[in-house]
C-alpha cells in the first residue's frame, strides 16, 4: 500500500479521497491555491503546500509545481479526483516518469478513450452500438454536410476532444448546418485547442444512463450498475440516480455487458464510467467514456454498499479487485443533487462569496458530500459545487420522500443556491414518475424561476 497520496484537486472531492485515504491507514497531501488556503481539504490533510495563484493555469492545471508538491513532500502516489488534470494523458505521464504512483488508468487508455472519435471507432470494432454518424473527425464542411444528409436531421456537431457541453451545436435542417459547424469548430478550438469535430444523429428524447466499471491489473474489470443522468442543462448534469427508472434487468445487462466488453478490450484499469444514450424505444448508443472517478460516484456507493475511491486506491497498489459483481448487488434506491452556488433564474449565474450560516441535512438514508462551512467563502475561480446531497432508500418512493426532507432543511445563507430548484424538480410529476429525459428541463422552463 501507498505511504502518502497527494490529491491533486480541491472541495468535496479531496475532502473524499482524504477521507478514503484515512480508512486505508495513508497519509494525505493537499495542494491548494492562494484562494483555497482556509479551505477544508487543507485542515484535514497530514500535509499541504500551496501551488500558486487563484487561476486554475496557476495551481490546479500547473503540472511541474503539482509533482515538485508530491516530491517536496514525500508522496508515492497522486490522486487526480475528477476535473482539472485527471483526464490528462500528459500529467498522468509526467506523473509516472517521476517514480510516482497515478491513481487511474494508463496515459494510452486516457489517449484512446478521450478522444470521442476514437472511442467511437474502438466502440465500432467490439460490436457496440453508437449514434449513427461520421467514423471519425469531418475535415470539411463539404465532408460534414454529406454525412449529415446521409443519415438525416437534425444532426449534432460535436468537439472530437470535447466534454462539458463545450463546442455542440444541433443543426435541425440543411439551412442551419453551415452556421452549426462553423460555430462548433470555433468553440471547439477556443475550448480545447482542437477544432475537430464529428457529427452524429441527434436523438429527439434520449435519457442520459451510464455504467461504473472497475478494472484491475490483473485484466479484470467489472460493472457495478448504471446511473441515470437525464435531470442536465446544457449537457451538464444536475440530479443523478441509481438505479435508473427506465431500466430493467435484461437492459441492465445488456448495456452492462457492452461497457465491460469495452472497457476489456483496452484492459482498462481503475474507476470509469462508460456513457450511453437510451432512446424511447429501447435502444442504446455509446457516447463517450470518462476514464476517472465521476461527480456522481456515490449513488452507485448507496446502491451497492461499496467504496469505489478506496477501490481506486487499492487497486493502483496492485492489489486485485475486492470481489467481483456484474449488476447482482444492488439494494434499494439512491438520488444524488448537486447543490450550486449558482442562480437557476438568471441562466444558472454563478453566485460566489461569503457563506453566513450553513446547516446540512441528517437521518436516515441521507450522505452529504461537502467542503463549505458558515464562515467559508466561495471563490470565483472555480466550478460553484457546494455540496452534493445524497440519499438512499428502500425503494424510489422512499428515496424521493427523504430527498424532500433533505433539501428542505439544507440551510445555506449568504450565497445564493440551486436548492430551491431542485426541491421543485423533485416535486415535478415527471420526475416522479421516473418520466424524464435529456430535454426535461428545456420543456419545464417554470421549474428555474424563484418561485417565493
Amino acid at each position: 500500500m501507498f505511504k502518502k497520496v497527494l490529491i491533486a484537486n480541491r472541495g468535496e472531492i479531496a475532502l473524499r479521497v482524504i477521507r478514503a485515504c484515512k480508512e486505508l491507514g495513508v497519509e494525505t497531501v493537499a495542494v491548494y491555491s492562494e484562494a483555497d488556503r482556509e479551505s477544508l481539504h487543507v485542515r484535514f490533510a497530514d500535509d499541504d503546500v500551496c501551488i500558486g495563484r487563484a487561476p486554475s493555469r496557476d495551481s490546479y492545471l500547473n503540472i511541474p509545481r503539482l509533482i515538485a508538491a508530491a516530491e517536496i513532500t514525500g508522496a508515492d502516489a497522486i490522486h487526480p479526483g475528477y476535473g482539472f488534470l485527471a483526464e490528462n494523458p500528459e500529467f498522468a505521464e509526467k506523473v509516472s516518469a517521476s517514480n510516482i504512483t497515478f491513481i487511474g488508468p494508463t496515459p494510452d487508455q486516457i489517449r484512446q478513450m478521450g478522444d470521442k472519435a476514437a472511442a467511437r471507432k474502438l466502440a465500432k470494432a467490439q460490436g457496440v452500438s453508437t449514434v449513427p454518424g461520421s467514423p471519425g473527425p469531418v475535415e470539411s464542411l463539404e465532408e460534414g454536410q454529406k454525412v449529415a444528409e446521409d443519415i438525416g436531421f437534425p444532426v449534432i456537431i460535436k468537439a472530437a476532444a470535447g466534454g462539458g457541453g463545450k463546442g455542440m451545436r444541433v443543426a435541425n435542417d440543411a439551412d442551419q448546418f453551415a452556421q452549426s459547424f462553423t460555430l462548433a469548430k470555433q468553440e471547439a478550438l477556443a475550448a480545447f485547442n482542437s477544432d475537430e469535430v464529428y457529427i452524429e444523429k441527434y436523438l429527439a428524447r434520449p435519457r442520459h444512463i451510464e455504467i461504473q466499471i472497475m478494472g484491475d491489473t490483473y485484466g479484470k474489470v467489472m460493472h457495478l450498475c448504471e446511473r441515470d443522468c437525464s435531470v442536465q442543462r446544457r449537457h451538464q448534469k444536475l440530479v443523478e440516480e441509481a438505479p435508473s427508472p427506465a431500466v430493467d434487468q435484461t437492459l441492465r445487462e445488456d448495456i452492462g455487458d457492452a461497457a465491460v466488453k469495452l472497457a476489456e478490450s483496452i484492459g482498462y484499469v481503475g474507476a470509469g464510467t462508460i456513457e450511453f444514450l437510451l432512446d424511447a424505444d429501447g435502444a442504446f448508443y455509446f457516447m463517450e467514456m470518462n476514464t476517472r472517478i465521476q461527480v456522481e460516484h456515490p449513488v452507485t456507493e448507496m446502491c451497492t454498499n461499496f467504496d469505489l475511491v478506496k477501490e481506486q486506491i487499492v487497486v493502483a497498489a496492485g492489489a486485485p479487485l475486492s470481489f467481483v459483481m456484474n449488476g447482482n448487488r444492488l439494494r434499494g434506491h439512491a438520488i444524488e443533487c448537486r447543490v450550486n452556488a449558482e442562480d437557476p433564474s438568471r441562466n444558472f449565474q454563478p453566485a460566489p462569496g461569503l457563506i453566513t450560516a450553513y446547516h446540512p441535512p441528517g437521518g436516515p438514508g441521507v450522505r452529504v458530500d461537502t467542503h463549505i462551512y458558515a464562515g467559508y467563502t466561495v471563490p470565483p475561480y472555480y466550478d460553484s459545487l457546494l455540496a452534493k446531497v445524497i440519499v438512499h432508500g428502500n425503494t424510489r418512493t422512499e428515496a424521493l420522500a427523504r430527498m424532500r426532507q433533505a433539501l428542505d432543511s439544507f440551510i445555506i445563507e449568504g450565497v445564493t443556491t440551486t436548492i430551491p430548484f431542485l426541491g421543485r424538480v423533485m416535486r415535478h410529476p415527471d420526475f416522479v414518475a421516473g418520466k424524464v429525459d435529456t430535454k426535461f428541463l428545456e420543456r419545464e422552463p417554470q421549474l428555474l424561476k424563484d418561485q417565493t
